[in-house]
């Protein structure tokens, strides 16, 4: 049978499924009976229309409807495979996919807007949001914590599109970057070691450059016994802490009421005796709350921040707090920064698709209106291989930090040589 054909079978034995069960009472059924329920019904309906069609071609009618009852219809096949960290829905018949940190367009379609628009909306109305045309615009997660963006008419011209940024099925492992080469052995060593010792720092990258993933990572450094409070827009951390309250913003309702912003929740949990508060991502008039915590008793905050550089992340930093109407002077503001924060970490995605940590920097002071910093570690790169993978080295400056006086107080001493030794990546 031609696949114009089988689209259209397909599209009608859907309906009839839809019109002979009872979707929800069959919510409520274990999922395995209720995917065998519904398997049932395909395949009576399919003996019931009298079509020839091979065993393959059954087999796969079966398959995608179960996706489409289910799960997210055409996007299953590309969600169940663990290489894929990127889905991209241009429009309904236009679909790419990450793997190994490169894109590639895929074979997956739509029927059309209105059957992509049906997957959105199943998407959004799991976590009470919605999009229309009033609200053209949505943020949110899958239950296993991607984040997801969808925009539709009249905002995107060419259909409803969507964009999901896959998390992987457990938190990765700090061994694993390592093992990636997306850091030194030395370099995690060290982090692990100020995340220990209470000290705050900001993790700045560009869009896809592995930012919450290395958050997630960092935080298991966390002492167990600690409370931790995390705030973010669509809610993706997994922290592996006992004592974690999570927190996640709100959209305006329809009439544009009952918002919930990052600030709001932010200056709530100060009042919910945290000992670290974890910020997906700092976008705002948080940021001056943020600081403020960190300079009154919440050391070891942590969070993430767009910028290409970490010099970058102060300016930007700077530019967030002025966005609250305080009407600090530059100096005062910039002395906030220099309290609250010791170390910018910097991750960047390669030209080879390759995510690694580029820089550890430590905020040393303030010199007249400049912030001071110095690099510990940097990533060197040296060239490109035949493959194409980028050629460097983890290099540390040889300089020590000034936060070593506070690890020492803290109990942990670091071995004399770490500031020392490279580590090539071919």
């Amino acid at each position: 049978m031609d696949t114009l054909n089988l689209e259209q079978l397909k599209t009608d034995v859907h309906q009839a499924v839809l019109s002979k069960l009872d979707l929800e009472k069959l919510s409520s059924v274990e999922s395995a009976r209720a995917r065998q329920a519904v398997a049932a019904v395909v395949q009576e309906t399919l003996a019931g229309r009298n079509v020839p069609l091979t065993a393959q071609e059954k087999g796969r009618i079966e398959s995608d409807l179960l996706d489409e009852v289910f799960g997210l219809g055409p996007l299953e096949p590309l969600l169940r495979d663990p290489l894929v960290s990127d889905i991209l829905v241009n429009r309904a018949d236009v679909v790419f996919a990450e793997r190994h940190g490169l894109l590639e367009k895929t074979a997956v379609v739509f029927r059309d807007d209105r059957h992509l628009m049906q997957v959105i909306d199943r998407i959004v109305s799991r976590i009470g949001r919605r999009v229309d045309e009033s609200s053209p615009m949505v943020d949110a997660r899958l239950p296993d914590g991607s984040r997801v963006n969808a925009i539709i008419p009249p905002l995107a011209l060419d259909g409803p599109c969507l964009s999901i940024r896959r998390f992987g099925s457990g938190p990765v492992a700090a061994e694993t970057l390592v093992k990636l080469q997306s850091i030194s052995p030395q370099m995690l060593e060290v982090l692990a070691a100020a995340v220990k010792a209470r000290i705050s720092l900001v993790i700045s990258g560009g869009t896809g450059a592995g930012k919450t993933t290395f958050l997630n990572i960092l935080s298991s450094f966390i002492p167990h016994k600690e409370r931790l409070i995390t705030i973010e827009d669509a809610a993706e951390l997994q922290l592996q802490q006992e004592n974690v309250v999570r927190l996640e913003t709100r959209t305006a309702n329809v009439e544009g009421q009952g918002a919930v912003r990052q600030r709001h929740l932010l200056i709530n949990s100060l009042r919910m005796r945290p000992d670290r508060i974890i910020i997906g991502e700092v976008r705002g008039e948080e940021a001056f709350d943020m600081l403020q915590a960190m300079n009154t008793g919440h050391e070891g905050s942590m969070t993430t921040i767009h910028a290409n550089t970490s010099r970058d992340a102060l300016a930007r930093l700077e530019s967030m707090v002025a966005m609250a109407n305080l009407n600090l002077p530059a100096r005062a503001l910039r002395q906030q920064i220099t309290s609250a924060i010791s170390i910018v970490v910097q991750v960047s995605r390669l030209s080879d698709g390759t995510r690694k940590v580029t820089n550890i920097s430590e905020i040393t002071g303030q010199e007249e209106d400049v912030i001071s910093m110095q690099d510990i570690f940097t990533f060197v790169r040296k060239g490109i291989g035949p493959d194409g993978k980028v050629i460097g080295a983890f290099t540390p400056s040889g300089i020590r930090p000034k936060f070593l006086e506070r690890l020492r107080i803290a109990g942990i001493v670091l071995p004399t040589d770490i500031f020392e030794r490279s580590v090539e990546v071919e």
